[in-house]
């Protein structure tokens, strides 16, 4: 009887949502923003969701976003230049500085600003959590016109 109430916990745990995704802001490990996603139990429709900011050595910060439906949301990533970026869901938004490692607004009444460069996507309980960047117009070849209009 007691192995059995040592694992039943265990089973509840089992079928919760635990993942992220990750932008690599300049293509290393040491510069990064990460999206992670989490179900506090198994029959809950949202999940707790957590800005992880990173500029190794110097910054390294959670940031948490709050409690949002688990399936069906999109995180849009902005770049704003000297390490400023935005994160949107819906009309909240998030403005993260990596230099500093801070938060330097959040609201529904903060614009996204800068160039956007993806989408982290939570689409279903089963799907993991991606980051999709956003597509960037090929440039002609050398010594090619542009063609004629």
């Amino acid at each position: 009887m007691r192995k059995i109430l040592t694992v039943v916990p265990l089973f509840l745990l089992a079928g919760c949502v635990n993942d992220s995704a990750t932008f690599y802001a300049d293509g290393t490990r040491e510069h990064t923003l990460t999206v992670r996603r989490q179900q506090e139990f198994f029959w809950k429709e949202d999940a707790q969701y957590t800005l992880m900011a990173a500029r190794l050595p110097d910054c390294q910060r959670a940031i948490p976003l709050g409690e949002m439906p688990l399936e069906g949301l999109e995180f849009e990533l902005f770049a704003s230049g000297d390490n400023v970026w935005s994160l949107r869901a819906g009309k909240y938004v998030w403005q993260v500085e990596t230099q500093g490692c801070t938060l330097v607004s959040e609201g529904g009444n903060t614009t996204a600003s800068g160039t956007r460069l993806g989408t982290y996507t939570a689409e279903s309980k089963k799907s993991k959590m991606r980051f999709d960047a956003e597509a960037t117009p090929a440039a002609p070849a050398p010594g090619t016109a542009p063609a004629p209009q």
